[in-house]
């Protein structure tokens, strides 16, 4: 029972039109997929450096961003640039009790970045990030619930970055091949 039950899902997955997005199938002669993948997104990816961003979450941020976009170190060479500015950091009270004292602390991140191939701006966006903490009685216990949501926070926030690179590159080549695909039609 579970074998079909996978089996069906798995033909559903690939009936919605699921496909990875930091890799795509090469061209095989059918339905059947040989396990090659084309790996220029990934490769694109990799040529982006992260320009140093300021103050501790900037450093924090920028660390994850390394991590999920050159994961075998800086490029030498790169084709791309990555600016990352922190907008602002509200914090508000949450949890109120009767004495008006807060329990609760939520700090939202607000994040813009755009990236550049020479002096010509590809995109910018923002990234938001929610989190929030416990306030407790020992101060030191406060202080490391804050940190541990700064570093959540900066973790979020990379993560969606990363993603929205990958999608433009996924863009990106997806658009090549569309037009690569009507050149080769009309001859």
């Amino acid at each position: 029972m579970k074998k079909y039950l996978f089996l069906v899902l798995f033909l559903l997955l690939s009936a919605c039109g699921f496909s990875p997005l930091y890799v795509q199938r090469e061209k095989s002669g059918g339905w059947y997929f040989d396990g090659k993948f084309d790996t220029t997104i990934s490769d694109e990816m990799r040529q982006v450096k992260v320009e140093p961003i300021a103050n501790r979450f900037g450093q924090l941020l920028r660390n994850n961003l390394l991590d999920n976009l050159t994961p075998t170190g800086v490029p030498k060479n790169p084709k791309y640039r990555l600016f990352v500015k922190l907008k602002n950091k509200t914090i508000s009270l949450q949890a109120l009790r009767e004495d008006i004292s807060a329990t609760r602390e939520m700090a939202i991140y607000r994040v813009g970045y755009s990236m550049k191939q020479g002096d010509k701006v590809l995109f910018n966006n923002e990234s938001i990030a929610y989190v929030s903490y416990d306030i407790l009685n020992n101060p030191y216990s406060t202080t490391m619930a804050q940190k541990k949501a700064e570093k959540e926070a900066a973790k979020i926030i990379s993560d969606d970055i990363a993603l929205r690179v990958g999608a433009y590159f996924h863009m990106l080549n997806s658009k090549i091949e569309e037009s690569g695909a009507l050149q080769t039609g009309a001859n």
